[in-house]
């Protein structure tokens, strides 16, 4: 018996998709991570809406959706032509660009001013985009929304964000609760930690509530994943044993034992998106920079394509079109992770409103 519930080494040929689970749409869909965790989770995607042109475009490549818009979550949500089909969803998903709440960014210096979440895209102000996303939700009325988000989301002064999310949802007609979930748990053979809010429209929810505490009810969700973490030298790349950096970060490579950032070993603290990995734990999370990142722990070399698209849960023949694979899986949530949560709220919460 396989002990993962899905495997995180597979090829979109070899796949098959029995969308049979319900209708998703995905919103920042990025290149569609999340979109390949709910294909193998039985789901059928209808599309996606983002903005970036070259992540469209690997979107459509891979996933050939029946509709696909490329404008701005502003724009998008405001649109009186918008297909039936949007209107009946099982699942509304979306990943709201986090920037201004992660930890490897300015955070609170960040919040409130517009900037391009990367070249090529508009101006925005990245930290309402969460709140343009729950107007859609309000708008298109699906039967659950999911919406991932950076850890940094939980701590410090973004704590009043989220008390704002759970009030913009309640509004909006859905109950809500969030989980922090560890990818490594999960099936994907690095440590990436993201929250997910879980949302279920109040009116579909009667049977399925609990008193979570003497002033709180909410519809029961159980999102505990024990699966065993997948190491690095599992999924290493035994063939590439070239040297291929000889930079100035590389010199700290010598400098830091398994498992550490360059930083330990800068006298500024520098590089700590730098790090040696560990060969008995899965890699840290993968970033979207792709001048920084983990590097071999036995060979001065960073991860190649291959060890990056296993530690993201990628299929192994996915068409990047013109991103560089580390920055497509950098930003976006592990397709088998996603694969994992849209399973339990089928079993758990989907599969039993049907019934009903």
């Amino acid at each position: 018996m396989n002990e993962y519930k899905f495997p995180y080494l597979w090829n979109l040929k070899d796949a098959t998709f029995t969308k049979d689970k319900g209708n998703v749409f995905s919103c920042f869909a990025c290149g569609g991570g999340s979109t390949m965790g709910y294909k193998l989770a039985g789901f059928n995607v209808l599309g996606c809406n983002e903005i970036d042109p070259k992540m469209i475009e690997a979107y459509r490549a891979n996933h050939k959706p029946k509709y696909s818009f490329l404008e701005p979550i502003q724009d998008f949500k405001q649109r009186k032509d918008l297909p039936e089909d949007l209107y009946n969803l099982d699942i509304l998903d979306g990943s709201p660009p986090c920037s201004s709440f992660s930890m490897a960014g300015l955070r609170e210096k960040a919040w409130g001013k517009q900037k391009k979440f990367r070249e090529g895209q508009s101006l925005q102000v990245l930290d309402t985009l969460f709140f343009d996303f729950i107007d859609l939700a309000k708008e298109l009325k699906p039967k659950v929304v999911v919406a991932e988000n950076v850890k940094g989301l939980l701590l410090g002064n973004a704590k009043n964000y989220v008390e704002n999310i759970y009030k913009a949802f309640d509004e909006a007609g859905y109950y809500c609760n969030h989980f922090l979930l560890n990818s490594s748990n999960m099936g994907v053979p690095q440590r990436r930690e993201r929250v997910f809010f879980i949302c279920l429209r109040k009116d579909l929810a009667k049977d399925l509530l609990e008193q979570k505490n003497m002033f709180k009810v909410l519809p029961k969700i159980d999102l505990k994943f024990n699966e065993r973490e997948i190491p690095f030298k599992e999924i290493e790349d035994q063939s590439d044993t070239t040297l291929k950096d000889n930079t100035k970060i590389s010199t700290f490579w010598d400098l830091v034992d398994f498992g550490q950032p360059f930083s330990k070993a800068h006298p500024k603290g520098s590089f700590f998106n730098d790090n040696k990995s560990h060969p008995d734990r899965a890699l840290p999370t993968i970033t979207a920079d792709t001048g920084h990142g983990s590097w071999h722990y036995n060979i001065k070399r960073r991860l190649n394509d291959l060890e990056v698209k296993k530690a993201g849960s990628y299929p192994l023949d996915y068409n990047f079109c013109r991103n560089k694979p580390k920055y497509l899986v950098g930003m976006s949530v592990p397709p088998v992770m996603v694969a994992q949560i849209a399973t339990e709220i089928y079993t758990q919460w989907l599969s039993k409103i049907q019934c009903s």
